[in-house]
């Protein structure tokens, strides 16, 4: 007989929370992560067709690389992936031209990340992350314009962010902050800002608090790393501190939610990409969704990595109800311009939270929300990553960055 999926129950309710604990306790089909064998015939259709998280790598290489990963050991994964981008490295050390070379650190840079992907949580994919990083800031010195490794103290420690303004373009130049996710990086969200540039436009690109160099893990209040952004921004005389947006990036767009209503007298503009807002924080939709197949893999275990004080999924769920932008009572008050996007089958943010988002508040907002599309409103064909933000995301920045006399 075929797996049933979750019944449909009261967010918070006894039931609700015995959803989780029988789909953990009894290993549901509806909650199971893929195999090793499955990971790799996934991966390599993805490579194929450029789909997240394995867009910008080459089918050759991922499948050269897994062939050499016989278990779900992550260590062992890392190991693979990490050894064709040492071959990389050497060649773009060794290359005759700074093109070459240039096009062998994104290779290697791209390897690197993906053998940590979604998340450091091994010695070896510790270690691949630091390489990615030197991968990337290789590349990024050949840049022009040039990026700029930002540090900002706080808190006894400091926030890491790339900037980059557009050359000859009479200043102050509005800016954009760009969130990460759970799993892209601010690396990756800087390389798909470069378009931004030849619109005017400047970006900061950073990690989501547990990500990458964040100086802090998720919690109710790790939101404060971005005010300190915009901050430092409003005092960096290229920038119109007039004229600051954030862009946020599924896990991001929370904190882009977030802080169109906590920083709404500050920001141009803001835009939402699959934002959680607050059905996603219930146990019911996380038990039916932990381990969707519109994730790689590794789901559970990248997100436990994230917050702060948290080494299961109970520590999550009891979490979680904090997170919620209605618990915390940010739904329906004063936003900055706001755009939210995703797509209806969605399986990892509920479409109810961009509705929530879209419907409340006081001001009117905008809303591209592809109905065959699913995280960060994307498709396999069509509506892909690049072609959302050139065609969506973008245009619509430009213009809520634009002086309102022109």
């Amino acid at each position: 007989m075929q797996a049933r999926g979750p019944r449909k129950v009261r967010p918070g309710s006894w039931l609700a929370w015995l959803t989780l604990a029988l789909a953990l306790a009894q290993g549901a089909a509806w909650a199971s992560d893929r195999t090793i064998e499955e990971i790799k015939v996934e991966a390599e259709a993805r490579a194929e067709r450029g789909a997240y998280p394995l867009n910008g790598l080459y089918p050759n290489d991922v499948h050269e690389a897994l062939s050499a990963i016989k278990t779900r050991n992550p260590d062992e994964w890392a190991a693979a992936f990490s050894a064709l981008a040492n071959r990389y490295m050497h060649k773009a050390q060794t290359a005759p031209n700074p093109s070459e070379a240039d096009a062998n650190f994104l290779r290697a840079w791209r390897l690197y990340y993906f053998a940590q992907w979604p998340a450091p949580t091994s010695p070896g994919k510790r270690t691949a992350y630091a390489k990615a990083l030197d991968a990337f800031l290789m590349h990024a010195r050949l840049l022009d314009p040039p990026l700029e490794v930002v540090r900002i103290p706080f808190e006894g420690s400091e926030i890491v962010g790339y900037l980059r303004i557009p050359k000859n373009v009479p200043g102050p130049v509005p800016v954009v902050l760009a969130i990460a996710g759970l799993d892209s990086g601010k690396e990756t969200v800087a390389e798909t800002y470069a378009a931004a540039l030849a619109h005017g436009l400047a970006f900061f690109a950073v990690d989501s608090p547990g990500t990458g160099q964040a100086p802090v893990k998720a919690s109710e209040t790790a939101d404060r790393i971005y005010s300190s952004v915009i901050d430092y921004l409003a005092e960096r005389p290229e920038i119109d501190k007039t004229r600051i947006l954030v862009h946020g990036l599924s896990f991001g767009a929370y904190w882009a939610a977030k802080l169109a209503h906590t920083e709404h007298e500050r920001l141009r503009g803001v835009v939402a990409q699959s934002p959680a807002v607050h059905n996603y924080f219930q146990p019911e939709f996380f038990a039916a969704t932990m381990n969707t197949h519109e994730y790689l893999f590794d789901r559970v275990p990248a997100l436990l990595s994230a917050y702060d004080n948290v080494h299961s999924v109970d520590d999550l769920m009891n979490l979680y109800p904090k997170m919620s932008l209605q618990t915390q009572g940010l739904i329906g008050k004063p936003t900055a311009p706001l755009l939210v996007v995703g797509g209806v089958k969605d399986s990892q943010v509920p479409i109810a939270d961009l509705d929530l988002l879209t419907h409340s508040g006081t001001s009117p907002r905008e809303a591209w929300i592809n109905p065959v599309g699913g995280h960060m409103g994307r498709e396999s064909k069509g509506w892909t990553d690049p072609v959302i933000f050139q065609r969506v995301i973008l245009p619509w920045l430009v213009r809520a960055a634009t002086p309102a006399e022109h």
